[in-house]
Order: structure tokens, then sequence, then C-alpha cells
């Protein structure tokens, strides 16, 4: 392990964070300046910090080319930083609370989870709730996977850190060079975004509250700039992110091969068939459960069960009403969604479509080994057969995952909490979804969780973002060995 390299790569991302602060600045000052000051100190520090460690380590990095546990830990430390430098601006405005209110803030903005502390959103200042929104954006695609494009100028190679942050059982590589990949993934990301924007300033939002859905949408993170989320909007506005919510849910190469002609391999991918028949499943039965019961027009409860449906399936975790008071069948499907997540490749958190596919199939071929003990059978998915290792590894990964969430929900309920809430807050911020069930709800918030209960927290946060194993492994003594 190569400290030096780790340091110098963790500090050239830092830096590019405190960078992205300067378009909040921005905004800030053309509203008015009230956080301009906060939002300043932010940046000076991050980038200070950011660019010193550059500075000292960069001799270190020259001509070297990165391995996967470097790749690894750079990861794991610069998401690490971007949490805790993100929550500066919070922290200086005095806003968000104290320090462990700013992290969680922030934690939840760059894990795209979209969990907030904030009892009145619309209290707070434009610029502060920009940079909210953008670390959503930021996080969604991956400020590892935006920095690939810059990483063959600092003389460090890139695929060890595409590996470790893209999330799915297999990165999808769109380009023979990780620097083009990373540029290609982009593009569709600021397209979509692009494309999101206009319609939503189409539907009646202002240019300030269409961007900032817009960046919470694309990575289905979850944060509005109102305190009744997209419930404060109009109807077409609530299609709108219905329908990103669900882009965004997708493989993102699914997207880039879709824009560039190739529209089939989007219609036979096996998991894309998946993630939009659980969706139509769970909206069929959602609307079964609340029209009548909670909504006396068809076209009122078909957009909400189609917006709930989406927003928590692609854990983004809007709201247009209160879920909880709807009939048990429906809270089911949602809570069952949460476990689900998007597809493998996307900007969603959760366990992933692609892997409950790959279970499934393993199960199956166990049922057919007992009736056939003398069989061969493979695992195949969409044609291709599955290798073992990445059948191990699924597995895995999704032992590990309920272990944590598990040991998470315990924590949180050591801090005193209920048992609902608990796991609620649990399964909401390690699925990286935002609103729970309990007192997490969607009418609430997490403002009243005791401190070791948010840390425990943000710490489920992170482990989802990254998917486990990059956080875990660095916690295994042979890891540091030579």
């Amino acid at each position: 392990m190569r400290l030096g390299m780790v340091l110098f790569v963790a500090g050239a991302l830092t830096l590019c964070v405190g960078l992205c602060m300067l378009p909040a600045l921005l905004v800030s000052w053309l509203y008015g300046g009230e956080d301009l000051v906060p939002l300043g100190e932010g940046f000076a520090v991050t980038a200070a910090f950011g660019g010193a460690l550059t500075l000292f380590f960069r001799r270190a990095a020259s001509g070297a080319s990165m391995n996967h546990r470097e790749g690894m830990a750079v990861t794991a430390l610069t998401w690490m930083a971007a949490g805790l430098f993100g929550a500066l601006p919070f922290y200086f405005s005095g806003q968000f609370g104290g320090l462990t209110n700013s992290a969680f803030e922030s934690f939840s903005g760059f894990t795209t989870t979209g969990a907030s502390i904030l009892t009145d959103i619309e209290a707070v200042s434009k610029g502060l709730l920009f940079w909210r929104a953008l670390t959503h954006w930021l996080g969604g695609m991956g400020i590892i996977v935006l920095s690939l494009a810059i990483l063959p100028f600092l003389g460090v190679g890139g695929m060890q850190l595409y590996k470790a942050e893209v999330p799915g059982p297999t990165p999808d590589k769109l380009k023979p060079r990780i620097k083009d990949t990373a540029l290609t993934l982009w593009k569709v990301y600021v397209l979509l975004s692009a494309a999101q924007a206009a319609l939503l300033l189409v539907s009646g939002m202002d240019i300030f509250d269409a961007l900032c859905h817009t960046f919470a949408t694309m990575a289905t993170g979850g944060f509005s700039t109102r305190n009744a989320s997209l419930g404060a909007f109009s109807p077409m506005a609530q299609y709108v992110c219905t329908l990103f919510m669900l882009l965004a849910g997708m493989n993102f190469a699914l997207h880039y091969r879709l824009f560039t002609g190739r529209p089939g391999p989007a219609w036979r991918d096996p998991e894309c068939r998946a993630f939009f028949a659980i969706f139509s499943l769970g909206f069929v039965v959602i609307v079964a459960c609340i029209y009548g019961a909670s909504y006396a027009g068809v076209e009122e409860a078909a957009r909400h069960a189609a917006f709930q449906a989406a927003s928590i399936l692609t854990t983004t975790g809007f709201a247009t009403a209160d879920y909880e008071l709807w009939a048990p069948l429906a809270q089911v499907v949602l809570l069952l969604f949460m476990f689900v997540g998007g597809s493998a490749g996307s900007t969603s958190g959760g366990i992933k479509v692609m892997r409950f596919l790959v279970m499934g199939k393993a199960a199956l071929r166990e049922i057919k080994r007992l009736i056939h003990p003398h069989g061969v059978y493979q695992v195949k998915l969409g044609g291709r057969v599955v290798p073992e290792d990445v059948l191990s590894g699924v597995w895995g990964f999704f032992v590990l995952w309920l272990a944590l969430f598990v040991v998470g929900t315990l924590l949180v309920a050591l801090s005193g909490v209920d048992v609902l809430t608990s796991i609620g807050a649990s399964i909401a911020c390690m699925g990286n979804i935002g609103p729970g069930f309990g007192l997490v709800g969607p009418a609430e918030n997490y403002a009243f969780l005791p401190d070791a209960a948010k840390w425990s927290l943000m710490g489920l946060m992170v482990l989802g973002r990254l998917e486990v194993f990059t956080i875990i492994i660095l916690l295994v003594p042979e890891f540091w060995r030579k």
C-alpha cells in the first residue's frame, strides 16, 4: 500500500469537492448573498486542505499505477472527506445546528440518501439549498467517476477507482479507455439532467427549483427545496419526476446505447425488463389499495401510486403523500421496494435488481440439482453464463448487506429509538432511500434522533453507497499488509 499516492489522489479529489462549491457561491450572490460567508469559508478550507495534500504528496504518485487495494482506499477516503468537508458550509452557517447535523445532511447528500434533519427547509438560504442539492448530483454518478477524466493528467491509473465506486456486481466498461468511459457516462448524465430541467421549467417551476429537483432526481437522492417535497408542485412536475426517476434507476450503459441508436440491448436486457416488471406490479397493487380508500379519483390515485412506487424502488425518496396513511398492503409493497433498489450501473441504492435475478436463478439451479444430482447446470443471465466468482460475490454481498442492516438497527435501537423507527431508519439509510417508516416517515425527519444514532446511520449511508465491500475491506488487517 503506497500511502503517499493514496493521499495524493484523495487530496486532488477533495480539492475538486471544494471547487464544486463555487456554483453555490454564485447562486448565493444572485439571491442576495445571505450565505456567501459560510460557503466561502467552506470552499477555502476544503480547497486549502485538498490542495496541500496534492502538493505535499505529488512526488509519491509520479508515474505510478494504482492497484485494486489503493483504489479502494482512495474511494473510501474520498467519500469520507466529501461528507465531512461538504458539511462545512452547513456548519459555518449555523442554520443546520451542530457538527453532527451538518455532517448528517452532507453525508446524506453525497450518498444520495436524502434523509434530512431540517424541520423547515424553506427557511434555509438559497445558496445552502443549492449546495445541498448539488451534493446529490455529484454523488449520484460519483465524484470518483468524474475524477477518472482527470486522473490520467495526475499520472495515476483509474480503472481501480471505477471498480470500487460503480454500483453493481460488475462494472460495465463502455470504452477501451477508462477516461472515455467516465466522460461517456457523464455526458449521458448531463444530457438527461438538462432534459428534465427543461421539462420542469415547462411544468411551472422556477429555475432554482427546477435545477435543485433535477439534481436530486437524476441522482436518485430526494432532497427538495420545499417542506412538502414534490407535493408542493403541479401534477405535471410530479409526472416528469416519476419518468426521470425511472430513467435514473436504469443502467446508464443502456441509456448510452439508446442515445447511439441501439435500442435493442435495452429491451433485451433481463435486468431492465425485471426492473420495470417489479415497478408495474407494485404500481397496480398500490393503486388497488389506495383508490377509493385514500383518493376518490383514478388519476390522482394512479399519479401518487406511480410516483411513490418509482421514488422508493429507485431509492430517490421524494414524496407527494404520506404513505404511512395508506393501506397496510401498499406499505408492505413499498417496504419490499426499499430492499430491492434500482438497476446495477444506475444512481440508485439498495441491493439491486441484478443481484436478485442472479440469486433467484442460482436458487432454481439448486432445486434442479436436488432433482437430478448428477446434472450439470449453469446460471445464465441474458444468454451469458454467470461466472462462479460473481455468484459467490453476489451471495456474499447479500449476506453482509443484511448483517450490517441488522447491526445498524441494533445500534439505533441502543440509543433509545423505538423498534419500528430503528428498522425504518436503518433500511432507509442503508438503501440510500431517505424516508422510512415510524418516526422517520415521509412526513417526518431525522432531527429528533440522538447524535449516536445519526452517526450510526451515516455509516450505513456510506456502506450502502459504496456497496459494503469497499469500506469493510479496509477493516481487515490483511488488506494493509504487503
